[in-house]
């Protein structure tokens, strides 16, 4: 009868002898090549040095409000409704002084304006309660406050504390797909895959470069293909023109008077 230890030995040796091979990590999904990639990027740099979002604050108080007013809302439509609340609130403890009634008065021209006044006394209130009256600096933070969910934390974090992050909102996701970048079936799906195209050195204005281009050029019911810098490097099937706009530095923003 064969020793079983011996057996057991063997075996163990002759699996000593198998190399395991992992499965390269998957490419992230995109038509473009990364030298694609940079010089889209590089374009965008050129027409907008320093392009910044187009809702109005003085604080980030006052930035995660407008930004949380803004769903459903155009920039231009919150900006006319908050000029007058911010002067009346720029602080947590004043938002709440103000009370719902008052802040639904003032906002009362924004979509959704009832759920958005019980919001704001909400996200103001818990900022009092847990965080001291200052905005908290992280996404896992943010987000627990009344109204904010991710988009509205990445934008915060990007404006007003200056980290790198892709806020999906209706433009980005809409050209992102349309183009090939970075498509997916949700914003979150394409947040994940623009945070890895988008050449690094790039990646802190990325998302203000994307929504201004969606904004103003490639727009939703027609693209204006005439007026894009990437116009030869566009894969989407939607364009109308091959030749790129002249690449020259635009007049620097008007914030506050943005046409949607």
């Amino acid at each position: 009868m064969a020793n079983p230890k011996l057996k057991s030995v063997t075996r163990s040796s002759q699996n000593s002898n198998v190399i395991t091979r992992r499965k390269p990590a998957a490419a992230v999904k995109t038509a473009y090549s990364l030298s694609e990639r940079e010089e889209i990027f590089r374009r965008f740099s050129i027409q907008r040095p320093e392009p910044r979002g187009e809702l109005e604050h003085t604080n980030p108080f006052t930035l995660v409000v407008a930004v949380a007013l803004s769903a459903q809302a155009t920039d231009a439509g919150v900006n006319k409704a908050t000029r007058a609340l911010f002067k009346a609130a720029d602080t947590p403890q004043k938002m709440l002084d103000l009370g719902e009634e008052k802040v639904r008065d003032y906002i009362k021209t924004i979509g959704l304006y009832r759920n958005k006044a019980k919001n704001v006394i909400a996200l103001s209130r818990m900022l009092v309660d847990e965080f001291a009256g200052k905005v908290p600096e992280t996404r896992e933070e943010l987000v627990r406050l009344p109204g904010v969910g991710r988009k509205t934390a990445n934008v915060v974090l990007s404006m007003a504390f200056g980290q790198a992050t892709m806020a999906v909102d209706t433009h980005i996701f809409r050209i992102a797909n349309r183009v090939g970048l970075a498509p997916g079936k949700t914003p979150d799906e394409v947040e994940e895959r623009l945070m890895k195209v988008v050449p690094k050195h790039y990646l802190y204005h990325a998302h203000h470069w994307l929504i201004l281009h969606g904004r103003y050029t490639c727009k939703a019911r027609r693209p204006e293909c005439e007026r894009c810098v990437i116009a030869d490097i566009c894969k989407s099937p939607e364009k109308s023109c091959d030749i790129p706009a002249p690449l020259v530095e635009l007049p620097p923003q008007v914030i506050g008077e943005a046409v949607e």
